[in-house]
């Protein structure tokens, strides 16, 4: 999905330095914004500056660090017009035996840090009376799989947020949405895949054809550019009238 015309603006990108979020950060450079990728692992700067980004290096776990990332992105840019949350990580184990030391690490990153950003990029929204707010949820924000708890609590959490979000920004210009993708091809997805085979009790190749594909009537891994389209047509003025929505990406996962 492309729009006609993109007005450049300021963008806030988290979790950059590969998938989704690598790919939003090149294509809205491409597009002519001016763009802060955040990430934890400092290999994402140069994968943000070979795209023309500027980065910003922090463990969103941290509230610290989501209220800095604004700051830095205010200091150098003057604003945030748009803000991306991405950044994710996720971990496979029945409930019964997930440590709960991951489960805090998994909602501080994916629930209270996409809260944090917005909370800090909201002013400067609000003055401008424009801002675009994107949140990377999953499929897993509609359904549920067993050994994802966290992953999958903060990702329906992120779809109340994202509603909340639309609400109160209506008035004053701030649209909020969500995107659902299905399986997409990222290294998270990649490493998912032995995980689930040593839950399941299958082989790899059983796991992309029997769990990550079953339900899908498209029998591929949805390409993170993909997403990376659909973002642009959410953060751009064509988009004014869409908020609160989450956008099935999902291969037919749902349509049935």
């Amino acid at each position: 999905m492309t729009t006609t015309t993109v007005i450049p603006r300021v963008a806030l990108v988290t979790g950059t330095s590969s998938g989704i979020g690598e790919a939003v950060v090149k294509h809205f450079c491409e597009l002519g914004h001016q763009v802060l990728a955040v990430d934890f692992n400092p290999d994402g700067k140069a994968i943000a500056e070979a795209a023309g980004a500027a980065f910003y290096e922090a463990d969103l776990t941290d509230p610290d660090a989501c209220r800095g990332a604004v700051a830095d992105a205010v200091k150098r840019f003057g604003g945030v017009d748009i803000l991306v949350n991405n950044a994710g990580i996720q971990h496979v184990a029945a409930i019964e035996e997930f440590p709960e030391a991951k489960w805090r690490q998994i909602i501080d990153l994916m629930l209270t840090a996409p809260f944090l950003l917005t909370q800090a990029a909201w002013p400067h929204m609000r003055q401008k009376g424009w801002g675009r707010i994107v949140n990377i949820a999953s499929i897993h924000a509609q359904v549920a799989s067993p050994g994802k708890a966290a992953y999958i609590s903060a990702k329906h959490g992120m779809i109340g947020l994202t509603k909340t979000a639309a609400l109160e920004g209506g008035e004053q210009g701030i649209t909020a949405n969500a995107i659902c993708p299905a399986y997409v091809k990222t290294p998270l997805v990649d490493n998912q895949i032995a995980d689930q085979a040593k839950l399941h009790g299958m082989g790899e190749q059983e796991v992309i054809e029997n769990i990550m594909l079953k339900n899908a009537a498209v029998k591929r891994l949805i390409e993170p550019i993909e997403v990376a389209q659909l973002v642009a047509y959410l953060t751009s003025d064509a988009a004014g009238a869409v908020t609160g929505a989450s956008w099935n990406i999902d291969l037919g996962w749902t349509a049935h």
